[in-house]
This record gives C-alpha cells, sequence and structure tokens, in this order.
C-alpha cells in the first residue's frame, strides 16, 4: 500500500476518450500535492520489463574489471557507461549504488551527453531491451505530459509539439547492494529533487524509494505493473511552482540487492525553457530562475554528480 495516489492513464494513450479529462484531473492533483503518484494501465509488456530486469542483474553479476570495460570514463563527452559504488553524488556525498547511464542512441559527435551507448559484450541482450525499453517509455512519457498539459489548461499536444517534440532521453540502471537496515548512514541516495520534467521509474520487489511530502516523510514501495511518476525542477519551474518538485531519498532496508529502472524525459537540448503562461509562484527551495537551453541548464546539474568527469570535457 502506498499514500501516494494510483493513476490509470490507459485513456491518454489511447486519445480522444471522455476520461482523458478525470486522469488530467487526477495527475494535476497529484502534482500540485507532492509531485509523485503511480501510473498504472501504461500498456509497457511485462515480458520487456522481465528481460530488462534479468538482462540488468546479469551485467551487475559480473565482476568489477568486466564492468569496468563500459566505465563512463570510456563514454567521453556522451556521458554513458557503468559507474561503481560510492561513484556518483547525489546530495554532495557518495551514493550506496552502482550504475550504468544510458541515453538515446546516436553516432558520435561533440555534443555533450549525446552519443552511442556503451553495452557489455557479456550481456549481448542488454541492448536491444535497454533500446527497446527506450521507444516504448518515449510513449509513456508523451502520453503522461499530454495529461499534464491537459491537468494545466492547454492543450493536449502543448508539451509534444514544443518543448518535447525532440526530447531528451535519459536511463540509468541503478543497483544497491544489500546494507545493514538499522545503519542510519547507510543511504543509497540521498535527499534530492530531479532535475527535469518527467521521471518514470521502475523497481523491483525491494522497497527503499521515500518522498517527502507536506504530511512527512512517506515511502513509496513497488506496487505490480506500476510505475513511479515524479515531476523534476524544470517542470516546477515551467508552472511557477504550482506543480511541485518533491524532495525523495533511498534507503536500501530490505537486507537484498535493489535494482531501479529510472526514465527521464526532458525538454529538447537546443530548446529555450521559459515559464507556461500562468502568474509566478515560488517553489519550495527559492531556487533562482534559470535562463537560457536546456542543455546548458543539464550540464550545470549533472557536472555537480560526476565532478571528476566533467573536468576532462
Amino acid at each position: 500500500m502506498s499514500e501516494l495516489p494510483v493513476i490509470d492513464v490507459s485513456p491518454l494513450l489511447s486519445g480522444g476518450t471522455a476520461d482523458s479529462g478525470k486522469v488530467a484531473e487526477a495527475i494535476g492533483a497529484a502534482c500540485r500535492d507532492s509531485g509523485f503518484f503511480y501510473v498504472s494501465g501504461h500498456g509497457v509488456p511485462a515480458e520487456l520489463v522481465q528481460r530488462l530486469d534479468e538482462a540488468g542483474r546479469r551485467f551487475f553479476a559480473l565482476p568489477d574489471a568486466v564492468k569496468n570495460e563500459i566505465s563512463m570514463d570510456k563514454g567521453g563527452r556522451a556521458w554513458r557507461g557503468f559507474f561503481p559504488v560510492g561513484g556518483e553524488l547525489t546530495s554532495g556525498r557518495p551514493d550506496l549504488k552502482e550504475g550504468v547511464y544510458f541515453g538515446a542512441e546516436e553516432p558520435p559527435g561533440e555534443l555533450p551527453l549525446h552519443g552511442p551507448n556503451l553495452f557489455p559484450a557479456q550481456v549481448p541482450e542488454l541492448r536491444d531491451a535497454v533500446l527497446r525499453y527506450l521507444d516504448t517509455m518515449t510513449g509513456v512519457a508523451q502520453a503522461v505530459m499530454s495529461g499534464i498539459a491537459l491537468g494545466l489548461g492547454l492543450e493536449e499536444d502543448y508539451f509534444r509539439t514544443g518543448y518535447t517534440a525532440d526530447p531528451t532521453i535519459l536511463f540509468r540502471i541503478f543497483h544497491y547492494p544489500p546494507t545493514a537496515p538499522d545503519d542510519p548512514d547507510t543511504w543509497g541516495v540521498g535527499e534530492h529533487t530531479d532535475y527535469g520534467l518527467l521521471t518514470l521509474l521502475l523497481q523491483d520487489s525491494n522497497g527503499g524509494l521515500q518522498v517527502r511530502t507536506s504530511r512527512g516523510w512517506i515511502d513509496a514501495p513497488p506496487l505490480p505493473d506500476t510505475f513511479v511518476c515524479n515531476i523534476g525542477d524544470m517542470l516546477d519551474k515551467l508552472t511557477g511552482g504550482q506543480y511541485r518538485s518533491t524532495p525523495h531519498r533511498v534507503r536500501n532496508r530490505s537486507g537484498n540487492e535493489r535494482l531501479s529502472y529510472p526514465f527521464f524525459f526532458d525538454p529538447g537540448w537546443d530548446d529555450e525553457v521559459p515559464p507556461l503562461p500562468y502568474a509566478p509562484g515560488h517553489r519550495w527551495d527559492g531556487q533562482v530562475d534559470f535562463t537560457g537551453t536546456y542543455g546548458e541548464y543539464l550540464l550545470s546539474k549533472v557536472s555537480k554528480v560526476f565532478p571528476h568527469l566533467f573536468e576532462r570535457l
């Protein structure tokens, strides 16, 4: 069970149904309250989720030396590949997790955070599973954004034909090793907010995600056949604080390893990000407004997570 609402988004995927308005209202209420909700009725094949999960587990079971064959320092400006436990700084301290960074598959180039992915030769099935998952989740994210648009009183395709016409797609697979359940310092990920528009999180059966709401910290446990959806700082900014980018954290207290699969759906790299046509509100943290392209904004954020890699680029 969870205190967060579960919202069936199937009317948004089918398009033009009378129920789309009800779904949009539910999404809008969740975004104004905590910025978190569960997505059901998403149409993502269970077979694809299973294939992705099995391939991810096979990868993280490999020796560190083998995993490092696709380390992030080999990904260059594309910022793709593996990082070890403690290699990512989410809230200024090393996280107790390891992971792999992916993004839209593109040819090599000079643009940061763009280019080819790094896939392990020892788990060849991971490539197909990841790329198919990215394509599938892009459709789900566009549908959820159409619900967000309707909830804001905008046209259903407001984001699809504007901010996300050519979206920035980022994807991670995170592995949290087992930790002592009673150790107060064993945070898989410290308190933080996400950077962009929308995050869709697939989690395995081991809980650990917590959300800071007006009612205090609450758990967001895994629910069958759902994704946890949350909005990020950029959508908070665009709505002038009406929709909340809420702090959250992860602590793996299950006694088991934990895998999670966050999919990030953001504006186009070269897109300007002006606020939506609403009276400005106030962010919860008083963050200074940002002007410029989304790519510039994202680079300023990511450079704090991997400062050693950023210095090389």
